[in-house]
């Protein structure tokens, strides 16, 4: 008795308390892999009070903060800088040419990490609770991880490994240096002549980046034109932009191997790079220093030891249901770049693997039915300049999805007046609408065309009527009344029909 009507009870060995308590898991959540999805997760799954441990065996944020969006956006920006300076005296202004000072640019790439990186620290982590373990993790069993020496049990698991470039099977590759978006930023010397193997997002953004910082750059991409995936008649806007910048693009260009150069090339008399040379399917031969594998993604699936978890995966990553758990073991869910859910395959996008934390958080923690991951009103920006921006569906996939009965309406910036004012006129928005006004995608092609996109991402995630965007009151003068004129090109047939020309002309005749 430890006071009147209080007593004190003892768990005895091979009791049925100490036997629940052994069987108790080390932890309510274990999330394997910090950045952005495994980071919201950890955050979230902390701030509702449950035990959670966060392993990472590399830098806290993941690709995203440290090899991906940041990184690369900070380098455009600079790039940006460097053009708006050379076409300055578009505008009555006279510059001299700008110089580039190459160390400077990277501590301007490498200060945005930094002062982003707290966000994403351990200590940050800790402090909220957060079990942070800096080391590799594997399965050991259907609820059970080693990490750092320990193992670690847990009622529910999140595998948030993420992903890395795809690094192509072309002969010859393990004979030279070859770059990624992990190792492009480390350079510590402008690159003379860079060449990209792959005309996707990644790889325009960068030859744009480094065509205006001064390199020489030249893509190579196997498919029949650059952005493959995006509407034809928007990347011409990019593809114009590129060869302004004086990027050289090889389209239709297969590489069936790669080797060093027999000579050095110059960069500059006073400093000699080694350089690479890549064959391609048509005999011709690209030279240059640098070489940058900008082909795709690939989720980290390698020493997981999915199997010793029963969970099933594939090429295209960990294969789960709409709700992001795994189709094999219950217990387990994945999420970002690493997720490959049934019937949509896998998406490497951060802003994709905040919406499965999302999803996550109400499936996995509230047990709320019919939560369910839905791309429809998914956006992806190509940040370029002018960014190219598609929302939901292009033209070409919304008739490969059945939609035969299309209207396409199109706005360019050439009557956008402030795209006129401030001298940028090359530019369209396009909408995809169905007969009935329902809007199915749209697509920019526009300075910061990526700040326009949720507008029709609200537009086709709620499923509001195209009038909603065509009556939308808007700041003038602004980019995005183009898509407001875009969406009221729908009703002009039905506003000046002759029937609606009758009523008005009966309508006239009332006091």
């Amino acid at each position: 008795m430890d006071a009147p009507g209080r007593v004190l009870f003892m768990a005895v060995p091979g009791t049925a308390a100490t036997r629940r308590a052994e069987d108790m898991p080390d932890y309510d959540v274990a999330v394997i892999g910090a950045g952005a999805a495994g980071l919201s997760v950890a955050a979230i799954a902390a701030g509702l009070g449950l035990k959670v441990a966060l392993i990472e065996r590399g830098r806290m944020g993941g690709d995203c903060l440290n090899y991906g969006c940041v990184p690369s956006k900070a380098l455009l920006a600079a790039a940006h800088a460097a053009a708006s300076a050379r076409e300055a005296h578009r505008f009555g202004i006279r510059l001299p040419p700008p110089e580039i000072d190459w160390t400077a640019v990277r501590a301007h790439v490498q200060g945005a990490i930094a002062h982003i990186a707290p966000n994403d620290s351990a200590a940050r982590f800790r402090g909220m609770g957060v079990d942070v373990i800096e080391a590799s993790a594997h399965f050991t069993g259907v609820d059970e991880i080693e990490a750092g020496g320990r193992r670690l049990t847990f009622r529910r698991a999140v595998i948030a490994a993420g992903s890395s470039a795809v690094i192509p099977d072309i002969p010859g590759l393990g004979s030279v240096p070859y770059l990624t978006n992990e190792t492009l930023f480390d350079l510590e010397e402008p690159p003379g002549h860079l060449v990209i193997i792959g005309g996707g997002p990644i790889g325009l953004e960068m030859a744009q980046a480094h065509a205006r910082l001064g390199c020489l750059v030249t893509v190579l991409e196997a498919a029949p034109r650059v952005a493959f995936r995006e509407d034809a008649e928007l990347v011409e806007g990019i593809r114009a932009a590129l060869l302004r910048d004086g990027v050289t693009l090889r389209e239709g260009a297969k590489v069936t191997g790669v080797a060093p150069m027999d000579a050095t090339v110059h960069r500059d008399a006073s400093a000699p790079l080694r350089g690479v040379a890549a064959t391609l399917a048509d005999g011709s031969v690209v030279e240059g220093t640098h070489l940058l594998l900008a082909v795709g993604r690939a989720p980290r699936l390698a020493g997981l030891d999915l199997a010793a978890a029963g969970v099933e995966a594939g090429s295209g990553g960990i294969r789960v249901g709409r709700d992001l758990r795994s189709r094999s073991n219950r217990r387990v869910w994945a999420v970002g770049d690493i997720a490959d859910p049934e019937g949509l395959g896998p998406r490497a996008f951060t802003h994709v693997a905040g919406q499965h934390a999302g999803i996550l958080v109400r499936s996995m923690l509230f047990r709320l039915p019919f939560t369910r991951v839905d791309y429809a009103a998914l956006p992806r920006v190509t940040y370029t300049d002018p960014e190219l921006a598609q929302v939901g569906m292009t033209e070409e996939e919304a008739l490969q999805a059945g939609h035969a009965d299309l209207r396409i309406h199109r706005w360019p910036l050439s009557e956008n007046d402030r795209a006129v004012a401030e001298g940028r006129p090359e530019g369209l928005v396009k909408l995809i609408v169905s007969a009935r006004g329902r809007l199915l995608g749209a697509g920019v092609l526009a300075p910061h065309a990526g700040e326009m996109a949720g507008t029709f991402g609200l537009m086709i995630g709620r499923k509001l009527p195209l009038s909603a965007l065509a009556g939308l009151v808007l700041p003038y003068p602004t980019l995005a009344e183009a898509g407001k004129r875009a969406a009221g090109e729908f009703y002009v047939p039905k506003l000046l029909s002759p029937f609606t020309k009758r009523i008005i002309g009966w309508l006239k005749l009332l006091p």
